[in-house]
């Protein structure tokens, strides 16, 4: 096995998932990335306000 991870042209069947589907990890990557970044804002007191329960 490789020291680094394969590249995609070396896997034919993850391209051909990634044309039918898209590229699920790198969505997943950007979703992990952007939820860190609020968590951070928002532990260091600088997120929006969340929304007051209904009926309150």
């Amino acid at each position: 096995m490789k020291s680094d991870a394969y590249r995609t042209e070396e896997l034919p069947i993850y391209e051909s998932l990634i044309r039918e589907r898209g590229d699920v990890v790198e969505e997943a990557r950007a979703v992990a990335e952007e939820t860190q970044q609020q968590m951070s804002q928002a532990l260091a007191g600088h997120g929006a306000a969340l929304p007051e329960p209904a009926g309150h």
